[in-house]
Parts: C-alpha cells; structure tokens; sequence
C-alpha cells in the first residue's frame, strides 16, 4: 500500500506517518520545507523519541519525500492508496486545489480502485471540510466518479508533539508522548479499511472527536491562558501550580457533564480520562511552551471549537460553566506580537471592547449573560 501525507511538521512525522510507517505502509510526505525533504529522501528514515515513564528511541523506516510546490505530487495523489494530512486547519483549503487536480487525473487514467483521503487535524470534521473544499475545484463530470471511488474519512486524532527540544541539530528528530489516540469513522471508508495498528474505527465519531476537544484541546488552552497570565512559560510549569491544576479539571469536568449528558459516558471512566489529561500535561519529558498552545486564540474562541463549543453544551444542558468562562476571559488577555491572530483579538478589544469582540468572534450573544461574566473576569485579571 501507498500512502501520501501532507505536512512532514514534528505531528506528520512523529504521529501519523509513524503509524502508517509502522504498519509497512510505504510513505510519502509532501513538504513545503526543503531541508527535511531533501533529508527524507536522502535518509528514507527519521528518530522518534517516545517519552512516558520509559524514554526510547524508534527508528521510522521506508519512508521519502517530495515538495509540496513540486508539479508530480499530483501524480502521487493519482497514484496513492491512502492520503493523510497533518497541515493545520488553515493548510487544508490549500491542499485542496492539489487534490482536486490528483483525483481528476486519477479518473482520467481510469484508475477505479478505492483511495481514502483523512485529514488529522485538530477541527471537528475536517476531512468533510476538506471534501468539500476539493469539489468546488472538480469539474462536475468527474464529481460521480470521485464520489464513488474515493472515501472522505473524518478522524480524531490527540498526542502531544512539542517542538524540537533546545539544541536539536537533527532537523528530522521528533519527540513525543507516549499516548496516542487516532480514532476514524468506519462508516465512510471507500472498499476494505487498511489494518493500522493505532488507527480504531468507530460508527459514532463525533462522541471521540468532542471528546477530545473538550477534554485535551479545552484543558490545554485553559492551562495555557492561566498560565500566560500566571507567568509560566510551559505548560508543565503551569500545570504543576496547584491553583491552575483545581481551574483546569474543574473546566474540563464542566465540558465532561455536557459529554456525559450528549453521549452517555460513563462517569467514573470520564473522570479517569480526565486525570489521565492532566498527567499528561505534566510529563516532565514535553517541553511544551505556553505561547504556542495558547497561538491562534480567535480560532479557538470560534463557536465550534475548545472553548465555545463546550460553553454552548453548559448552556444547552443548563449545568455549570462558571470556570469555562473564566478560561474564555483568559483567552482575551493572551498577547503575542508573532502571532497575527493575538494581535488582531488585542486590537479589536481596544477598538471596541471585551463585549463586541467576544460577540463577533464567538458569535455568543452580546448582551447574554454569559458575556457580562466573561467580561468581569477580564475585568478581574
């Protein structure tokens, strides 16, 4: 079997394309960073350093590359089995247009056996949004065809990948956590679902995807903005302030009763994820810096993602919110001058202030109570 990822970043290589590797998948990453894939192909290997409470070191084999801006990834698209990304959110729409030339081509050759294309990224059905961003591009006689061949898997993916770690001279070297969770939903797989160890298939998806996002993408920006605030610069240093530890579970057992009310988890068992989350936090092995979990804070203050989704579940299910709101108002005080989302929510709040901002960016009602209390926590930082 032949696989394409997109996004050879520490998460392409030391999660996804791990797994499929792993699994004697052969691998290609599309990269718009030359030097790791002129390492790739030159190494066709690459060191995954797993951390937990045993470090080791394991070697990625059979694996190259190719540019992301080089013409014939359009051919491997035609030709590949399996399509993987780990882009970030905003890359998808990009990689779309490649796509859609791919799979024209792979129509037009004739070529009528299943491929499946999943997107691994941090957003609630993101490989649907990217579905449907490729069949803008494609010309409607090809559309059935795509239809019928080509399977848009959605997924939920959580490990924690940090950046390199200081002094790292080996630009393919990756570290990660131990844990890892690649959920997919088996109900639109395309012919037989490939045997990957590490990758389960479920029919009820979206329970695992807000899972994840209101339990690991919510704890870890909570902790991120708190500690911002606190003056920690890692989220292991901010997890292990116990006063920040009690805000953190308390916001992510509040998202968990909206859980336990929508899809019927067990208490108990949600509780021990939830401590799970929280050791995982503080693994003394992740050097995970405060400012690049709390990046791109518009984008997680979007009515579907980690902060607002959960708040709109308190809402619906009428339980408490009271420290999920307290993690939104944390969220308006991130600064960061390099990152242009950070500046921007900054400049809106001197524009026009903590209500309008949080109305238009949240799309929560400006004049509902929840953003009267949002702003007098603002107030009280």
């Amino acid at each position: 079997m032949k696989a394409l990822h997109f996004g050879a970043g520490n998460i392409g290589r030391g999660f996804i394309g791990k797994l499929l590797a792993d699994a004697n998948i052969h691998v290609t990453f599309t990269d718009v960073n030359q030097v790791v894939v002129n390492e790739l192909i030159a190494r066709k290997e690459y060191p995954v350093k797993v951390v937990g409470a045993d470090c080791v070191t394991e070697i990625v084999t059979g694996v190259t590359a190719i540019n992301s801006t080089d013409p014939t990834v359009v051919d491997c698209v035609a030709e590949s089995d399996l399509i993987t990304t780990a882009v970030g959110p905003t890359v998808l729409k990009i990689i779309a247009k490649t796509l859609a030339q791919g799979l024209e081509k792979r129509v037009e050759s004739g070529k009528t056996s299943p491929l499946n294309i999943i997107a691994c990224e941090n957003m609630v059905r993101g490989t649907t949004q990217l579905k449907e961003a490729v069949f803008e591009l494609l010309a409607d006689d090809i559309k059935p065809q795509v239809e019928q061949f080509v399977g848009f898997v959605d997924s939920a993916v959580d490990r924690i990948v940090p950046p390199a770690e200081e002094g790292e001279t080996d630009p393919l070297a990756v570290t990660v956590e131990t844990f890892s969770e690649w959920i997919v939903d088996e109900t639109q797989f395309k012919g037989d679902i490939p045997n990957i160890p590490g990758m389960e298939c479920t029919g009820n998806l979206m329970a695992f995807v807000e899972r994840k996002l209101f339990t690991l993408n919510t704890g870890h920006c909570v902790t991120a903005y708190l500690g911002n605030i606190a003056g920690h610069k890692t989220i292991r240093e901010a997890i292990e302030d116990p006063a920040i530890r009690r805000e953190v579970k308390q916001a992510m057992e509040e998202s968990g009763e909206v859980l336990i009310n929508r899809y019927g988890f067990e208490r108990e068992k949600h509780a021990a994820y939830i401590e799970k989350i929280l050791g995982r936090f503080a693994n003394p092995f992740l050097i995970d810096e405060v400012d690049r979990v709390g990046r791109q804070p518009i984008r997680k203050l979007g009515p579907n993602d980690r902060l607002i989704k959960p708040l709109l579940g308190t809402i619906e299910y009428n339980v408490a919110n009271g420290t999920l709101l307290k993690g939104v108002a944390a969220a308006l005080k991130y600064t960061n001058d390099s990152d242009p989302q950070a500046v921007e929510l900054q400049a809106s709040l001197q524009e026009v202030g903590v209500k309008k901002t949080l109305a238009h960016y949240t799309g929560l009602d400006e004049n509902g109570k929840e953003i009267q209390q949002i702003e007098a926590l603002y107030g009280q930082f």
